[in-house]
């Protein structure tokens, strides 16, 4: 072992602290190296993903962006949509409407084709009946006028109760002290085919109650023979 008073030993140790001082500088150096390098990577790496971030966010700015124009394209189909679902309502509203008015329509011509038909069989009926009454009158025409020398007339009233064509039967030979005196009564048909006694000259108080008897009978000979039954017992009195 060297003694600490060799004059070599502080020359030694002196090269010895420097060797190890050179190595840590070495050392030093190669870290300082490193972490150089390493900043380098990490600001590369920063960088890089500063970018990736920046890239990143502009693509997603884009993608809502993106969105955002889907979304109120979206907005804007489904307000037009909803407009038409309610104008396709409207319309198929306006249909039924129209259905039910079609409905109804065809109801009102069923009702009016079965009043026509109704209209047309009392028309008909009315017809017979009249035709009946005219054939009436003809045989009480040619009786009376054969018989009794009654005159039948044909006259247009002019006044609103006999408005219309009446008859006029006209008797004679019911006064004994005259003649030729005639003795009036006129009568026509209603719309319902019935006899209507309008007047009588000279007027008969039994004119209602042989009219009654008439409508109730509808025998006309048997109504002018007991108008002239009355006319006759009129004069005598």
């Amino acid at each position: 072992m060297m003694s600490i008073t060799d004059p070599n030993m502080s020359s030694r140790f002196a090269s010895a602290m420097e060797e190890i001082h050179n190595k840590q500088l070495k050392t030093y150096g190669e870290i300082i190296d490193t972490t150089t390098e390493l900043c380098q990577s990490h600001r590369q790496f920063v960088k890089s993903a500063l970018d990736t971030c920046s890239k990143k966010c502009k693509d997603d700015e884009m993608l809502f962006e993106t969105i955002q124009t889907f979304k109120e394209d979206l907005d804007h189909k489904n307000e037009s949509l909803r407009e038409k679902q309610h104008a396709i309502s409207e319309v198929i509203s306006e249909i039924e409407q129209k259905e039910m008015h079609k409905d109804d329509l065809i109801q009102k011509i069923e009702k009016l084709k079965e009043e026509q038909a109704k209209r047309k069989e009392l028309i008909e009926s009315q017809n017979k009946s009249n035709k009946d009454r005219l054939k009436n009158l003809g045989k009480a025409r040619l009786v009376f006028q054969e018989h009794l020398g009654m005159e039948i007339r044909t006259i247009l009233g002019k006044s609103q109760l006999v408005k219309g064509e009446k008859l006029q039967f006209v008797f004679r030979n019911i006064n004994p002290s005259d003649q030729d005196s005639a003795y009036v009564v006129t009568m026509g048909i209603k719309a319902d085919g019935s006899y209507q006694i309008v007047s009588s000259d000279p007027a008969l108080e039994s004119l209602p109650v042989l009219e009654s008897q008439l409508q109730e009978t509808n025998n006309l000979p048997a109504f002018l023979a007991n108008i002239r039954k009355a006319f006759i017992t009129l004069a005598r009195c």
